[in-house]
């Protein structure tokens, strides 16, 4: 089971777009520094539909060096193409992960029995946890809780991201698993929320730039500290808002750079943060105490 905050890594590069892998090493060492649980490059916020086959397996295998085995890595590994998929979960176990990220195929538009095949041609090729990642809202295929079902009788399908936003979701998956089912949050908004509602952590966006206040969060509530969780889930709102002001990870790549973490440039088609979003994005870490 991987529990607590998990972050969801943005992918540093130099102002011409290429990998700045100095500053995702010194990265990487802050964010284990910080508390988090686990981490996940390669995915989403790590810009994976434009990096290459080649840069996409660099990322993996560098991350999984510099963290040591300090803590999880969990290897983005999703596209929509199967084939694809198995390559690039093969490659993150050959590399040391510790699980893959699976997401949903996208744009083919697959019906349930398609997603079903998808998923387990891609389990059936590994031999370490895969953890489904449900995000409707960029995939436009919801995995229905049928399938979910379906496919936790595998082995090595252990979890699920849900980026749904649906609080319901858990529950009904739970009661639809027969097995303990890794369910982690994909929104940061509803990290104490999902909690609530029987989940185990949040693969983070907002962890990028508040690691330890994102990881105070999941150890009071599991310390049973509920009060202290929501307080700090109130206080953290505003920057969950402001990073998605505009497509992540433009606006938490912008916020890195404020914070001196690493440069703010993302590749095309991905746009320059606007003048008004980023004032919205320094006015919410300035709101949470992270800039003077």
């Amino acid at each position: 089971m991987f529990k607590g905050s998990i972050t969801a890594l943005i992918t540093p590069m130099n102002e011409d777009g290429s990998l700045d892998l100095p500053s995702m090493g010194r990265f990487i060492d802050w964010q284990v520094q910080q508390g988090a649980s686990a981490l996940v490059p390669v995915g989403t916020t790590g810009e994976s539909p434009t990096l290459t086959h080649e840069e996409h397996a660099k990322v993996v295998e560098f991350t999984i060096k510099s963290v040591a085995g300090r803590v999880p890595v969990i290897a983005g590994a999703g596209s929509n193409s199967t084939a694809e998929a198995v390559a690039m979960a093969q490659q993150a176990q050959q590399a040391g992960a510790a699980g893959v990220l699976v997401v949903t195929p996208y744009y083919n538009k697959p019906t349930q029995e398609g997603v079903y095949r998808h998923f387990m041609t891609v389990a059936d090729a590994i031999n370490i946890p895969l953890i489904l990642y449900n995000i409707p809202g960029r995939s436009v295929i919801d995995i229905s809780v049928e399938t979910m079902a379906r496919l936790a009788q595998h082995p090595n399908i252990i979890g699920v991201k849900d980026s749904t936003a649906n609080l319901l979701r858990p529950l009904l998956v739970r009661r639809a698993v027969k097995k303990p089912f890794n369910q982690i949050s994909g929104e940061d908004g509803t990290a104490v929320s999902f909690l609530a509602a029987g989940g185990d952590g949040c693969i983070s966006v907002t962890a990028n730039v508040a690691p330890a206040l994102c990881a105070q969060v999941q150890q009071s509530w599991n310390d049973g500290h509920v009060m202290d969780a929501m307080e700090l889930q109130d206080r953290l709102l505003p920057l969950h808002d402001a990073l998605f002001c505009e497509s992540n990870p433009v606006p938490v790549k912008f916020a890195a750079s404020v914070l001196g973490l690493m440069g703010e440039t993302c590749r095309l088609p991905l746009a320059p943060l606007s003048d008004a979003s980023r004032e919205k994005v320094k006015a919410a870490l300035s709101a949470v105490g992270l800039l003077d």
